[in-house]
């Protein structure tokens, strides 16, 4: 099989790091990229590069990420070495914005979205537990919970209300179809 991203989307709460930590886990062959973001570095959730704003910048001046954005005031950043890595034929999993997609699709061969969903009840319940989040925080991300993404793109919709294994078999199951 040639290379290609697994873009991972969905509302804040949906799971994205848990589904692509059980992909990974399940079918080893699939890499989860690993980004830079101006997060503090005990701020928990998945595993990531902390920078300092002033250091993002000057990591993207320098041609340090393929891609790039901005959203709840953070940068983030996918190294630049991940499509290299995509045109060698590796398949890896990013986290990635909606707003980054159409660059990403026309960057990456193979490119496909999987786009986690779940119920309003679930998302609130799990803002609410990983405890990052104030109240209104909450209540402005999922409030961008129902964002549409881009025309045009492959896209896998699988939903991730249920037990995480039971996501991650459907979500494999999408993205290797067995053929007959």
């Amino acid at each position: 099989m040639s290379g290609r991203l697994i873009a991972v989307v969905g509302p804040s709460g949906v799971g994205k790091d848990s589904v692509m930590q059980g992909i990974a886990a399940a079918a080893p062959s699939i890499g989860v990229v690993r980004r830079v973001i101006t997060r503090d570095a005990e701020a928990g959730g998945e595993v990531f590069d902390a920078v300092s704003r002033q250091r993002f910048a000057e990591m993207q001046a320098g041609g340090a990420f393929c891609l790039s954005w901005q959203a709840h005031g953070l940068s983030y950043g996918i190294p630049a070495g991940v499509l290299t890595a995509v045109r060698s034929g590796a398949e890896v999993m990013a986290n990635l914005s909606r707003a980054v997609l159409p660059e990403a699709q026309g960057m990456f061969p193979g490119f496909v979205v999987l786009n986690l969903t779940a119920t309003p009840e679930t998302l609130a319940a799990r803002l609410a537990g990983r405890g990052r989040e104030s109240a209104p925080e909450i209540a402005r991300r999922l409030a961008r919970a129902g964002y549409a993404l881009p025309e045009g793109m492959a896209r896998l919709d699988v939903s991730n209300d249920g037990p995480l294994e039971r996501t991650v078999a459907e979500a494999l199951a999408r993205l290797h179809p067995v053929r007959a």
